[in-house]
Order: structure tokens, then sequence, then C-alpha cells
């Protein structure tokens, strides 16, 4: 179906990585030179662009193969619960500690932990895996004695993580420790001549898991699949041909299977986690026109309230592309989800 560009490694299988763009031949060549060192990697790319798929592969091609691979999204935790995720705790440390806990860096010993979602994690927190990068030791929660880990650490963001450095979000010592070898992983729109090839893939998936036979894509569908930007990335392509697959008739994948945003080529105003300045003025344009926001001459404190008007308007039409789904929508608009709610409650948007 396509070129495995690892085909030719040793090793146990991995994932597969789909595509031969230019975009990610760049990243397989990446991969494999940093691979076989014991270097921190720092992944950057949109949500849906298939991080967790390149951390397992690196891991799978170093030399670090025969050990753990510990995944850990510091983004479903609050700091608390992340911290015991991370580094363990005894027994009587807090309430609800009932036994000795192993965390995951303890886990991963002699492997990789691969940190997902690591600009969510907090400052204090990141104080304590900024000593696990530089000294391989941490203390578990409510305990006195060391710990010495030999574990490398593959963490991944969809946020500018020099951005979150600049508005004090973000230790700077940590980011320089973990972006020793950066890999950036581009979005699906920056590379559609892989599409079809992805399209390919997902259909033996799902025809197999659903025991359909749809072999036959209708020329129009494909051209609307290339065609549209693909805000959700290949997650969101995976979405749309399991519900063609599971929705299909007879063996063909035609236009009537797809959803109408990807026929009329239209996007949700944002695209992983960042705003286009067009997509913002629109935005702002849409709540003053609407009526949303008095504008008089003499109101006061502008700013403010039309920040806040197009923060709603913005996650109401989040929530209503992602069928109300907080996850989903939290996912897209590149927030916590206990943020999310936190907003819905706020706005008056439950």
């Amino acid at each position: 179906m396509y070129n495995d560009p690892f085909a030719n490694e040793s090793g146990p299988p991995i994932p597969a990585l789909i595509g031969s763009s230019q975009a990610m031949e760049e990243v397989y060549r990446t991969i494999r030179r940093v691979a076989r060192s014991n270097a921190s990697v720092l992944l950057l790319g949109e949500t849906g662009t298939g991080k967790e798929l390149v951390a397992t592969a690196i891991h799978r091609l170093s030399l670090r193969q025969g050990g753990p691979f510990v995944r850990v999204n510091c983004g479903a935790l609050s700091e608390s619960l992340l911290e015991s995720e991370l580094f363990g705790h005894v027994r009587g440390s807090f309430t609800g500690a009932v036994n000795n806990r192993t965390g995951r860096f303890e886990a991963a010993h002699g492997g990789t932990i691969f940190l997902d979602e690591i600009n969510s994690t907090s400052l204090k927190l990141q104080i304590k895996l900024l000593r696990v990068l530089q000294e391989r030791e941490f203390e578990r929660v409510g305990d006195t004695e060391t710990i010495r880990v030999d574990t490398r650490v593959i963490a991944a963001s969809n946020r500018e993580l020099m951005a979150e450095v600049a508005e004090n979000r973000f230790r700077e010592d940590l980011y320089w420790r973990l972006n020793v070898v950066p890999v950036q992983i581009p979005a699906l729109r920056q590379r559609k001549e892989d599409v079809p090839l992805l399209v390919a893939h997902f259909l033996n998936v799902y025809n197999e898991a659903n025991d359909r036979y749809v072999v036959h894509i209708q020329r129009e569908a494909m051209e609307a699949l290339q065609a549209y930007d693909w805000p959700g990335n290949v997650r969101e392509l995976q979405n749309y041909i399991e519900r063609a697959v599971v929705m299909a008739n007879g063996d063909e994948l035609t236009t009537e299977l797809l959803p109408e945003a990807v026929l009329q080529g239209s996007t949700p105003a944002i695209s992983g986690s960042r705003l286009r300045a067009a997509d913002l003025e629109s935005l702002t344009y849409a709540v003053v026109e609407r009526g949303l926001l008095d504008s008089g001459p003499n109101e006061d404190n502008l700013h403010a309230k039309i920040v806040n008007r197009v923060e709603r308007e913005l996650i109401a039409q989040v929530m209503i592309s992602c069928n109300q789904v907080q996850t989903k929508a939290a996912s897209r608009l590149g927030i916590n989800r206990n943020t999310l709610h936190k907003k819905l409650k706020e706005y008056n948007l439950e």
C-alpha cells in the first residue's frame, strides 16, 4: 500500500507512520538520527498530527527498545494527581494513599517515558521534572528516600513552548532541557499529497474492524478530501473514514458519505490550538456586528469586554463543531478540559 520508511531498520515492528511527502521524509530522517541516542526529544505539532506514533517509533528504533515505553497525558490529570502519577507516593502521604505506589518515571527505568501535553504542567511540577532531567533522581510524594532512574524523556506540546516561556507559564530552563532535539510534525494540510495513502490505510483498518468491503473511492470524494484543510489533522481524517465505512451501503466511498464541511471546503475558526489573525479579526467583527458588544464611544473597559465576548463566541462555535463533546472541544481549543468546563459555566454555555 505504501513504503514503510522503517522497513529496513532492525528491531521489532513499529506503528505505521504513513506518508511519502517531503515533509514526512524529513521527519523520518530526524527520527533515524535521534533514535540511537539518549538525548531528550521535544515533539511539536498541532493536535492530531501523530506525536505519540512518532514517540513510539523513536523508542522502537532506540537502544532502549527492550525496555518499557510509558505514556503519560499530562493534560488529563490535576496537578496533585499528576505528581503522584509521575513520581509515585508512599502510604499515608495524602488522603486515599492506602498503599505505596510506583510512579511512571520509575516504571520507565531502562526505557522511555513519553510526556504528552507537557505544556499543561504547573510551574511547581516543572521544578521536579527539571531535576529528573538534570540529576536523574527524585523522591516519591511523602517520602524522603531518593530514587535514581535511567529513563529517556520524550515530550510533546501542541503549543509553542517559547511563547509559554514568555508568558511565564513554562520554565525556560526546563524548555532547554527538553528541547535537545526538536521534531516538528507537519499538519495534514501541509502534506495533502499523503491523503490518498492515509485514506487507503484507514479503509483497510475499518473494513477489517467492521467486516465491510469499501474498496473503491469516488473521484469527486477523493478530490474533496484532498482539497479540505483538515483542522483536526490525521485524527479528523481517521474519524471521517471510519464513519464512511460504517455508513456505506456498497463497496464505494462516495461524496454522500462525507461531512458537509469537507464537501464545502469550510473549516472551523481555529486550527489546532492557534487562531490565525484573520480568524480573530473575523470573530471580533462578528461579535460587534451581531450586537454582542456595546461598542459605543463612551463605553469603558472595551479591551476586556471584547476579549471576553470573542472568547465566548469562539468556545460556542467550537462546542457546536464538536457536537458538544467537551473532551474533543478542549483538545481543539488547546486547553485543559477542566479549564473548558469553567469557561462554559462562566459564559453560561452549559
